[in-house]
């Protein structure tokens, strides 16, 4: 005998109990589990008379045990009773026990419920695409400085020019390790530098030497520089500076892209990446601008536990982008002066909007009664083996179908926003 109630927002209370020769048995397999491992002196472990065996072992014990075995099964019934969709570990509880019945209670956080505003009909409106000539010359300067040489400059530095220094740096009169180098290439204005530093370089002539002034950031990564002063004493080498080629149609040969043979083909083929990018741009804002209109009209109390699990996913994404770049979550916070915490409290809000998001398209599939077909699963699975270049039959003992169903129907719920929006 079970029933379900709600008694806290999406929390509520799956009451079992168990009793009659159900819970005899299960009384009878716990004591039998618990015999195997009772030691008694003269005999083998689990092999003593059982009157022995039961002096051993508390009828308290027995019924815990015998709880414990069936919770599982109870919980999972009861969770197909009330068409339950858990969203984090049920905690259970024991309100009575005897050996005539056991009153157990599982506490369960549950999907909360969603009210739907406006989702079809809404306007859609995507900017227009248009590539300026400005914007065009632009990727044309962009090009010019990707296959430009660096010559040596006579003169002084100035802003975009790259020195050629050598460095040391000192605190309180005292060189600090990780503060030197020799023969580095610095451009100005790249920011690279501790803030400071590459703004008194311009005007320096190749041979100058000089002292420069600055102070670290108070977020440095290194405890003992954070917000001091420091003195970095430098040796200007070189000063070379960019070579722009010509824009002309050798240029645009040069540039390498399919059927350009002339700068006017090189700024046709940029006009039509741009406009192409530009269209995207578009289509993508005005998607985001119409989900963002049926996700704020709907109403929806997402349980805390939700929150997190999502929040735990994008840190560990983020950790794993992290490491293919060669850095792991600890440097990467010790480089920013930023704590595990900070990172969550970032990544929150982030995790609140997408699980309101998923939490809606369900919603309006449901209410759309959208269904996957068993040839549309399999067709996805077909699709991640090719893009992964995978064996389709380990692609499937990766993914489960309901988890892929479930994807396709919030697609379906997606495009049906898109398809129903007045354009």
């Amino acid at each position: 005998m079970s029933t379900w109630n709600i008694i806290e927002k999406s929390k509520g209370e799956l009451k079992v109990t168990i009793e009659g020769q159900a819970w005899k048995d299960a009384q009878v397999k716990a004591f039998d589990k618990l015999a195997k491992n009772v030691e008694i002196p003269g005999f083998r472990k689990g092999h003593a008379p059982k009157n022995m065996i039961e002096k051993s072992i508390s009828q308290n014990n027995v019924m815990i045990e015998a709880v414990e075995s069936v919770a599982n099964q109870l919980l999972q019934d009861g969770i197909k009773e009330y068409d339950l969709w858990p969203v984090a570990r049920p905690e259970l509880a024991i309100d009575e026990m005897n050996e005539e019945k056991a009153d157990i209670r599982f506490i369960i956080v549950v999907k909360p419920e969603v009210t739907l505003g406006e989702y079809k009909g809404l306007s859609y409106a995507e900017e227009a695409a248009e590539v300026t000539e400005d914007e065009v010359n632009a990727e044309l300067t962009k090009l010019q400085e990707n296959y430009a040489d660096m010559i040596t400059k006579e003169g002084a530095v100035e802003n975009g020019d790259t020195a050629v220094i050598d460095f040391e740096g000192f605190k309180d009169g005292v060189a600090f390790e990780g503060g030197k180098a020799e023969g580095h290439n610095l451009v100005i204005g790249s920011g690279s530098f501790i803030p400071g530093f590459e703004e008194q370089l311009i005007g320096a002539v190749a041979g100058d030497e000089k002292d420069i002034n600055v102070t670290f950031p108070e977020n440095y990564q290194a405890e003992e520089l954070k917000g001091a002063p420091v003195v970095f004493k430098i040796k200007l080498h070189e000063v070379k500076t960019k070579q722009l080629p010509e824009l002309n149609d050798e240029f645009a040969k040069d540039v390498n892209a399919p059927n350009v043979e002339t700068l006017e083909d090189l700024k046709n083929l940029i006009k039509k990446d741009l406009g192409e990018n530009k269209k995207t741009e578009a289509e993508n804002k005005a998607m985001n601008d119409l989900i963002t209109k049926v996700v704020d009209g709907a109403t929806v109390d997402i349980p805390q536990e939700m929150i997190e699990d999502e929040t735990n996913q994008l840190v560990n994404d983020f950790a794993n982008r992290l490491q293919q770049q060669g850095f792991s979550l600890d440097q990467f916070m010790q480089m920013t002066g930023q704590t595990i915490e900070q990172i969550r409290e970032q990544m929150g809000k982030d995790a609140e909007n997408k699980v309101k998001l998923r939490l809606v398209l369900e919603a309006i599939a449901k209410a759309e009664k959208i269904e996957v077909s068993n040839e549309e699963v399999e067709t996805e699975y077909q699709g991640i083996a090719d893009q992964y270049k995978m064996e389709i039959t380990k692609v499937k003992e990766l993914i489960a179908p309901l988890s892929l169903t479930e994807d396709i129907r919030i697609r379906k719920a997606y495009d049906l926003i898109k398809d129903t929006a007045n354009k």
